[in-house]
């Protein structure tokens, strides 16, 4: 039979002494404002193209700029859902990571955007379409295989799925966003071309994510050396 202790009971602080104010607890970021927020902003470009939309903004060749917006800001979320974990590792914040699940997921709901704006308006809703440029052009199969990597890791982003991977699993799944980020920016140059500014200037960010990355990967395990 195993026999429980006891917890002992939690140290209770000493009152203040009369006429003395109470410390004032330290300061914390509340999530449910930063969640708020990060949402609004996220879904600023969807209205902005509606609005431009209805407008008729959205100049001579209407499909095509709703899927280069959709796309750029898939890449642009994504590449900010990688900056939380080096920026608390490195610099100690930890308010961005309240906020890395909701960028993550606004990424997967943007590349979701991208795919079904894609075979819906400019494959006139007929996936047949679609399998047949994945299968003949090649910034098709690299954006295809972007989306498939993203799927898991949006299906499993709740701490429930943390809970039945277990943290070590679903920490290594969740890597595979670096290769989901790097799949997007191939996919944005071989569709794009000629002007390679923008792709460029995502490479190099995602590049400086995942170095930061390894940079305290190998500054946790010399800490754990000595």
């Amino acid at each position: 039979m195993r026999i429980e202790r006891e917890a002992a009971p939690a140290a209770v602080p000493p009152a203040p002494a009369p006429g003395r104010a109470r410390p004032a607890a330290p300061r914390r970021v509340r999530r449910w404002p930063l969640q708020v927020a990060t949402i609004a902003l996220g879904l600023l470009p969807v209205a902005k193209i509606v609005w431009d939309g209805l407008g008729g903004g959205l100049g001579a060749n209407p499909i095509e700029t709703v899927l280069n917006r959709l796309g750029f800001w898939t890449l642009t979320l994504l590449t900010l859902a990688l900056v939380p974990t080096p920026a608390h590792e490195l610099l100690g914040l930890a308010w961005p990571a309240r906020i890395r699940r909701t960028l993550g997921l606004l990424a997967f709901g943007y590349a979701s955007l991208h795919l079904l704006f894609y075979v819906g308006v400019d494959q006139a809703g007929d996936p047949g379409l679609l399998l047949r440029d994945v299968v003949k052009r090649r910034f098709m199969a690299v954006g295809f295989c972007a989306w498939l990597v993203l799927l898991p890791l949006a299906v499993t982003s709740t701490k429930g799925w943390v809970r039945r991977l277990g943290y070590p699993r679903w920490k290594r799944l969740h890597r595979l966003v670096y290769a989901a980020a790097l799949l997007g920016v191939v996919h944005f140059v071989w569709r794009v071309k000629a002007d390679l500014r923008r792709p460029i200037w995502f490479a190099a960010a995602i590049g400086v994510l995942l170095a930061a990355r390894l940079v305290s990967a190998a500054l946790r395990r010399r800490r754990g050396a000595t």
